[in-house]
């Protein structure tokens, strides 16, 4: 037994109780010896509140420096932190709530603040071995029901550790942060990077493009979605002067194009770092930090972290797409009480079936294709939508793009494109084929688009992952009328 994850983040930020820790837009700075006293505070007032080693603690809160101070007092106090997106309807939190069965459910930010003011601090912290449960981050349930991946505390210690040293933070970085802090990407990575190397954070509320312009010439690194790098792309001010102390754009959650990829390059002069992970594995891979980063990839596996691209039969292979496997320290047990789902996702060597297709090369670097359910079989064909879409997208009339497969009389399905217009396209039309020209000449007949169809936006969860569920349900008839 040990402290666990809050004892190992507890033990590298403890020599620097005196430097800033978060730096609210319009606030104050609060030190890591703040934060450490809030958390104790907040262990103080779960405890009192029934809550012990082992319980779930449901929080759908927006984003504060006592929402922090809760995740951390549930970590010290041994208890199993579950965050719930704030878009969830009083419904779906209804839902989740049955399955966590939760010892706590924390929903209003005042009584957060009231009861952290009114509670003695609990400096101690509860003892957790590595195979313990930390926390349960339920899955996005775009299609079917959500299910709780839950992570360990050897989880989070071991991507803590290691993205913190395959990335180069130091004591003297400062982290723009603004993400939201109910996904693993703004609270599992970002947060426990800048902990464990006690840095300050540009704790903004949320991303707005203007916000996160004025802040970027304070900041060492920033931590972001494709959309927030396509937003500040539209700002004349994000240039090299603005980057000048930037020495790491990252982004994942969510795919980016090369080409927006060597557009922020070009304009910044900082080459975005791509990396891939998810909720039941934390981060999978990552572009070198010192090495080439390709754009449209997102690099090789983690130190300790095995990837492999698999066939149907399960022989591994390399050059061409199959599903992507993973397996090492960072990949959590399994999921919340459903055993059939956990299996589901395991191979017979104990490999974990992450549910993309990928390609690896020979020298090991991967490139994602899509998800398997994204995948669309026209006529008996395989088709990848992100072959279309990096096709479309490359269009300057094209400002992004998706493709999904929908139900077809003849085909079983047919391949659409949903086409957000660069300003200037007229927006009436549902037929840009034409527009498009020869954009598609590289791209094999079968995989072209029977409809294209032109959309002001394109439906996103709040991490910026397009959400295809949504588009195929929508226009399910597209082909069948």
């Amino acid at each position: 037994m040990d402290d666990g994850f809050f004892g190992l983040l507890q033990r590298r930020f403890e020599p620097a109780l005196h430097r800033p820790f978060l730096r609210v837009s319009g606030g104050a700075t609060i030190t890591y010896g703040d934060i450490d006293e809030r958390s104790a505070r907040a262990a103080g007032w779960l405890r009192n509140e029934g809550v012990s080693a082992g319980d779930r603690v449901v929080a759908q809160l927006p984003k504060s420096i006592d929402s922090v101070a809760l995740y951390l007092g549930v970590l010290r106090l041994g208890a199993v932190y579950v965050p719930l997106n704030t878009a969830y309807t009083p419904t779906e939190v209804d839902w989740f709530v049955a399955d966590a069965e939760p010892a706590a459910v924390l929903r209003d930010e005042a009584s957060l603040a009231e009861g952290l003011d009114g509670s003695q601090p609990v400096p101690e912290v509860v003892e957790r071995s590595p195979g313990d449960l930390a926390a349960l981050v339920y899955t996005s349930g775009t299609t079917g029901r959500p299910k709780g991946a839950m992570l360990t505390h050897g989880n989070l210690s071991s991507n803590a550790l290691t993205l913190s040293r395959a990335w180069a933070f130091g004591p003297g970085d400062v982290l723009l942060h603004a993400l939201p802090i109910f996904h693993v990407h703004g609270l599992m990575v970002a947060l426990h990077t800048t902990m464990l190397n006690a840095c300050e954070v540009i704790f903004l509320e949320r991303f707005d493009a203007g916000e996160v312009l004025s802040n970027l010439p304070g900041a060492t690194v920033m931590m972001g979605v494709p959309t927030h790098y396509g937003r500040l792309m539209a700002l004349d001010g994000f240039d090299e002067a603005a980057c000048s102390r930037v020495r790491l754009l990252i982004s994942g959650s969510a795919p980016m194009t090369a080409e927006l990829h060597r557009s922020v390059a070009r304009r910044t002069g900082c080459e975005v770092l791509e990396r891939y992970g998810m909720s039941e594995t934390l981060m999978i891979t990552s572009n070198p930090y010192d090495g080439r980063r390709v754009a449209g990839t997102v690099g090789f596996g983690l130190p300790g972290v095995e990837v492999r691209v698999c066939g149907e039969d399960g022989t591994p292979m390399v050059d061409r797409a199959g599903m992507v496997q993973v397996r090492g320290p960072n990949v959590g047990p399994g999921y919340w009480r459903r055993p059939d789902a956990t299996a589901e996702s395991r191979t017979a060597d104990g490999w974990f079936v992450t549910g993309d297709v990928g390609r690896l090369d020979g020298d090991g670097r991967l490139t994602l294709e899509g998800r398997v359910s994204d995948m669309i079989i026209s006529g008996g064909l395989n088709v990848y939508p992100i072959e279309v879409e990096q096709a479309l997208d490359a269009h300057p009339a094209v400002a992004e793009s998706a493709v999904v497969g929908l139900p077809h009389p003849d085909l079983g399905e047919a391949v659409a494109a949903f086409v957000v217009p660069e300003p200037g396209l007229d927006a009436a039309s549902d037929e840009p084929a034409s527009m498009l020209g020869g954009t598609l000449d590289d791209v094999a007949r079968f995989k072209h688009p029977k409809r294209f169809v032109t959309v002001g936006q394109l439906p996103r969860n709040a991490m910026g992952k397009v959400l295809k569920a949504e588009l195929r349900a929508e226009f399910a008839d597209l082909f069948l009328g």
